[in-house]
């Protein structure tokens, strides 16, 4: 089992880890020595274990606060993946009747009356307009 020696506050620490994880530890103490750099030129000179009382504590609210910001930009994603999923189903729905006055505006273009066919173009033009708002409300 690798030991590693770190400096925290200027005292050093003889800290074994498991074989692999000294990155990790080393990127650990240098944010547990920035703390502790932090206070100690704020309030000077501390005794160890306060000093790394402090420093933990301020680590801890750090991590406190990014957890609150990624529940919270969770709850957001999944906000926007249900109106995502929801225009996705508004859009489908649009394009079958789409298809729909398509095929019915085929079939009057054969026997209906040019009233009739404008009429079908014009519900078509209006839906693919919806479409395109809506695939304009996506991106």
């Amino acid at each position: 089992m690798p030991e590693l020696n770190i400096r925290i506050g200027g005292r050093d620490f003889l800290v074994a880890c498991n074989e692999g994880e000294e990155p990790h530890l080393k990127a650990a103490a240098a944010l547990l020595e920035n703390e502790a750099q932090v206070l100690q030129s704020q309030i000077g000179r501390l005794p160890e274990s306060r000093m790394l009382l402090m420093a933990g504590l301020m680590l801890a609210d750090r991590f406190q606060e990014m957890d609150s910001e990624t529940r919270a930009a969770r709850t957001r994603i999944a906000g926007l993946e249900d109106q995502l999923r929801a225009a996705e189903t508004k859009m489908a729905t649009l394009q079958a009747a789409k298809e729909r006055a398509e095929q019915q505006s085929a079939q009057f273009g054969a026997t209906g009356t040019d009233e009739e066919v404008r009429a079908l173009e014009n519900e078509i033009a209006r839906l693919e307009d919806l479409a395109e708002q809506l695939a304009g409300d996506d991106a």
